[in-house]
């Protein structure tokens, strides 16, 4: 892992040697501030320094960070969600809905705490509408890739150059692949309810609570046509990091053990009607929510219930550091 952590420092080091003095001090936090752990996915301002606010090479650096720090798919996924603001700003304004001037691909912001390079502990994230993205390094590692929250509104474009387009289609498909291959038994345990809730049911604290997460059919119960296909929805959302970080991600979930991960879904079962699943392990929780917007409009988040902002594994690093 350590020749990842090398590309995303690299990276980081060249924006950052970019800025000028007033945007480095935007972009640029003590790795202990309170602003580390606060994160959202609806439209607004963040801390940081926005795309907005960059001058053209300074986007290319900032999109070298993002390339860095997460897969090839997820780095697409990220464009596309942002591109998707211009899309949703014309649809507002054809409909006549008020403030579809605040749909701007400018409003997205980078932060760093902590200095890279320095040997020291230290992070990164990307944030605005629809896209949390959270890195922390420490040790030649990244420790933690949580909160890890995608979003996309429209979900399918209605219309336009773009139309029928989808940015996060593998989070629905997989899902439903995976209801494709249940056995009547194994639905009938999965599906939990008639009725999605409105949205995500973890919010965006600085630790997810399982216990608003419904329960549905265990692993351990499925037939293994549909064990491979749960664990390949799982994979999904693991895999927004770069491959060597997914990978120590998911050897965290094998070492929790599989059995007593829970797979539930609340909703229609019908493309185009809203639906949500959760995915809820002992060290994990994945959500998904699409309802909004007539069931076009998708929320999908990672967590990791120990290790969200690295902590779990930070605590273990300073450990062995004063020991």
């Amino acid at each position: 892992m350590a020749t990842a952590v090398r590309h995303l420092e690299a990276a980081a080091a060249a924006w950052l040697g970019g800025l000028d003095p007033e945007q480095r001090q935007l972009a640029t936090f003590p790795f202990d501030a309170a602003e580390r752990f606060v994160w959202a996915y609806t439209p607004g301002p963040r801390a940081g320094l926005a795309f907005g606010e960059m001058r053209p090479e300074q986007r290319a650096a900032a999109d070298a960070i993002i390339a860095a720090a997460t897969s090839t798919r997820t780095t697409g996924e990220i464009a596309g969600i942002i591109a998707l603001e211009t899309v949703l700003g014309e649809l507002e304004r054809t409909d006549g809905r008020p403030r579809w001037e605040r749909r701007d691909p400018a409003l997205y912001w980078l932060a760093i705490f902590g200095e890279p390079g320095s040997g020291a502990p230290w992070s990164w994230r990307i944030g605005g509408h629809h896209v949390a993205i959270h890195l922390t390094i420490a040790d030649d590692e990244v420790i933690g890739a949580a909160p890890s929250f995608l979003g996309a509104n429209p979900a399918v474009v209605p219309s336009g150059a773009l139309s029928g387009s989808r940015v996060l289609g593998g989070e629905e498909d997989l899902a439903r692949s995976l209801l494709d291959v249940m056995t009547p038994a194994e639905r009938g345990a999965g599906i939990v309810a008639d009725t999605a809730p409105a949205d995500i049911l973890t919010g965006t604290g600085r630790h997810a609570d399982p216990r608003s997460v419904p329960v549905g059919v265990r692993h351990a119960d499925l037939a293994p046509a549909a064990r491979a296909s749960l664990n390949r929805l799982i994979r999904h959302y693991v895999n927004r990091a770069r491959r060597e970080v997914a990978d120590a991600a998911w050897d965290r979930i094998l070492a929790d053990g599989l059995g007593d991960v829970s797979f539930a879904w609340a909703g229609a079962t019908t493309p185009g009607r809203g639906h949500y699943y959760a995915v809820l392990g002992p060290g994990f929780v994945i959500e998904y929510d699409n309802t909004q917007n007539g069931a076009n409009h998708v929320h999908a988040v990672w967590r990791e219930l120990h290790n969200d902002w690295g902590e779990d594994l930070l605590g273990r690093h300073l450990a062995a550091a004063h020991a």
